[in-house]
């Protein structure tokens, strides 16, 4: 990979904050985005604005034609099958509650079991919590390793034939551990329950390929993965979508309304109620593009790579606090600074132009496993680069300093 070409189709990185060129390191919560992707929405607005699956005339056909060549794209690029297993949303968040709200409500009852993890985003544990509350289902957890892994001897104790639901995630948004998901499917599956993947942190940094996962569902968001916020995708398998309800009614969804009954389109237009997110789409086909023309397999060994020299790099500092296995995982660091609050961690490194996450990062029950009430979080994308992670190291060093410690 040419790191310095890629960059150089990044605006945004080529800036100074507070007197200091950018380090951006905060993409696990939103990557930031070529100038391939911003083109190819602006063009969309200039040339082709206007409504999908509706209008007869030229710019309603180039629109639709736009909007659905980004779904066969995401199908593609997830060898999903079929594109009309791909569903758009707004994300990952809407994509998973589509589950909860339509599958598990309908399917579970009293005595079935939901299982998920303590290291589940608040999107993948709280529309659980609700399913469960409104079925009487039972909420079970997986236990995990002393590292915040789960061991697949526990899975196989915790999934049992009562349970209709699995739901985890592929990577840990704080831990950065990748989980077995081709195994931990194998175990759902052999027991009678469907498996749900939270996509959100796997899908930007490693090829996946659903038909081999063998997931029932997969969610995941643009805006972590060069592309524009507000989109993302849920994948399914067609048995189960075509047996889903709509959670939305309006528009475009429909197949034929009457003045007390209504029926629904095939999927995935019954879940796509109202006008779509059309430039989103567009914006994440080119991301998907984009991503591409470099190659997964290139990125996930560059953060890789990334993610072993800066955990390196960090532990070797005194009263630095790393979380997380140091094998097996993405390009992310999550870590405290003994004795200072991770948000002042965080305006430190800010005023020296370096951008990182702070706070529970919508993950308070693992923040209560790992006795913290947050921690900062450093995380890396293709764009980054060991000087970006020599910058956050010496930023901390000085950062120990002036709240009055020595450090190493």
């Amino acid at each position: 990979m040419n790191i310095n070409a890629i960059r150089e189709q990044f605006p945004i990185l080529h800036q100074e904050i507070n007197g200091h060129p950018l380090v951006y390191l905060d993409s696990a919560a939103s990557s930031q985005k070529p100038r391939s992707v911003i083109d190819a929405v602006n063009r969309y607005y200039e040339l082709d604005n206007a409504n999908v699956h509706r209008g007869v005339h030229t710019l309603g056909s180039r629109a639709t034609d736009a909007y659905e060549g980004a779904r066969e794209k995401v199908a593609k690029f997830l060898n999903a099958g079929a594109p009309e297993q791909i569903i758009f949303t707004r994300g990952t968040t809407t994509a998973l509650n589509l589950v909860a709200s339509s599958y598990a409500r309908s399917v579970c009852k009293e005595g079935d079991e939901i299982v998920i993890t303590q290291m589940e985003h608040h999107s993948n544990l709280i529309p659980w919590q609700q399913a469960a509350k409104a079925t009487g289902a039972t909420l079970k957890y997986i236990p995990m390793q002393p590292d915040g892994s789960v061991s697949l001897e526990d899975v196989e104790k915790t999934i049992t034939p009562q349970t209709k639901v699995v739901s985890i995630t592929y990577v840990s948004n704080v831990l950065g551990l990748i989980n077995p998901i081709k195994e931990i499917t194998q175990i759902a599956h052999r027991n009678g329950a469907i498996m749900v993947v939270d996509g959100a942190q796997s899908t930007p940094h490693m090829k996946i390929d659903l038909q081999d996962l063998d997931v029932d569902f997969y969610a995941f968001s643009g805006h972590k993965m060069c592309g524009p916020t507000g989109i993302g995708a849920l994948y399914g398998k067609k048995s189960l979508l075509n047996n889903m309800e709509p959670i939305e009614y309006g528009g475009e969804m429909i197949d034929f309304v009457d003045l007390y009954e209504s029926t629904w389109k095939e999927i995935p237009y019954r879940f796509e109620g109202g006008t779509p997110i059309i430039a989103g789409a567009v914006g994440l086909g080119a991301a998907i593009d984009f991503l591409q023309e470099i190659g997964l397999d290139e990125i996930d060994r560059h953060e890789r790579h990334l993610a072993t020299y800066a955990y390196e790099k960090l532990s070797s500092l005194d009263g630095i606090t790393l979380y997380g296995p140091k094998e097996n995982r993405v390009g992310l660091v999550t870590f405290n600074l003994e004795d200072v609050h991770p948000h002042d961690v965080a305006t430190v490194l800010d005023s020296k132009g370096i951008a990182v996450r702070a706070g529970h990062h919508c993950c308070q029950p693992l923040m209560r496993w790992l006795n913290v009430s947050a921690t900062a979080r450093a995380s890396f994308y293709l764009y980054n680069t060991e000087n970006d992670i020599d910058r956050l190291a010496d930023a901390l060093l000085q950062t120990k300093e002036f709240f009055g410690h020595a450090i190493g």
